[in-house]
């Protein structure tokens, strides 16, 4: 009996061993083996910085030719070029993006209503009442943004405002994704118009709650050429189709310079000199 079941089991398994050996031959899908070796050049950081869900899905691309080797903002320029040279393309260029705050309403600037006491996250601030600051819609200063970016750019200043090193940030959106405020949004680096606030009020009486806060004077959209400022709910929004038509007039005579002009790398406020000449 024993040897009998022993038998019977032992041809059982041997006929299902043929039968997934002949299936793994008919349904086989081939794959090109420059995938591996790419996905191995490529930083391992699954970031998703590129727009894919990670380095082999980038690998992959690569290999079709559907994506530009410079896509990868994480990787070394060598890295890049590496993997140009073992394709036998051009690395190509990508736009450099950069993640930018929202907000310029730090602790010397913007009010405080209440203090918060609790678990030191952003995310649970933001739960209770919107946090303690007077201007709800800011910054909360917990930090949040600057212990989800796995790359070290960005760091909090002595005001509780985070700060983004361009050159360290790959615009993988995490910093998006983690801020409860909705403060962050990836933008290219060469896009020099920016609105640091997204006021919830109407008029000057926002001034209160922050002194750099945008009070939709429209000032802004005087100034700037046709259609790349607009007032929409109370703030000034930026049509990041048309910024490039931008220059510093647009940002000349606003009242508490909620609208920056950056200079290169670097946030630009005007001085008051050039506010007085251009009013």
């Amino acid at each position: 009996m024993v040897i009998d079941a022993i038998l019977i089991l032992g041809g059982v398994g041997l006929v299902f061993g043929i039968l997934i050996a002949l299936a793994n031959a008919k349904l086989k899908v081939y794959e090109d083996p420059r995938i591996g070796v790419v996905t191995q050049i490529l930083p391992g950081a699954n970031c998703g910085a590129c727009g894919l869900p990670g380095c082999r899905a980038f690998a992959e691309k690569a290999v079709e030719g559907s994506i530009e080797i410079a896509q990868c903002s994480v990787a070394t320029e060598e890295s890049r070029q590496q993997i140009a040279g073992y394709l036998g393309v051009e690395a190509g260029v990508a736009v450099k993006r950069v993640a930018r705050l929202l907000c310029a309403g730090g602790t010397n600037l913007a009010s405080q209503r209440a203090e918060y006491r609790g678990v030191e996250t952003c995310g649970a601030a933001a739960t209770v009442a919107g946090g303690g600051k007077g201007c709800v819609w800011g910054c909360l200063g917990l930090a949040d943004c600057e212990r989800s970016c796995d790359f070290g750019a960005i760091a909090m200043n002595a005001h509780g405002l985070p700060v983004v090193e361009p050159e360290a940030c790959t615009a993988c959106g995490d910093c998006v994704e983690a801020c409860p405020k909705e403060l962050f949004t990836i933008l290219p680096l060469a896009q020099s118009l920016l609105v640091q606030c997204k006021n919830l009020l109407v008029g000057d009486a926002v001034i209160e709650e922050c002194q750099v806060a945008c009070t939709a004077c429209g000032k802004c959209v005087q100034d700037a050429a046709p259609g790349v400022i607009s007032i929409e709910s109370g703030v000034a929004v930026v049509n990041q189709e048309l910024a490039g038509l931008a220059d510093l007039r647009a940002v000349s005579r606003c009242p508490t310079s909620a609208i920056v002009w950056l200079s290169g790398a670097q946030f630009a406020r005007v001085p008051t000199s050039v506010t007085a000449e251009a009013a």
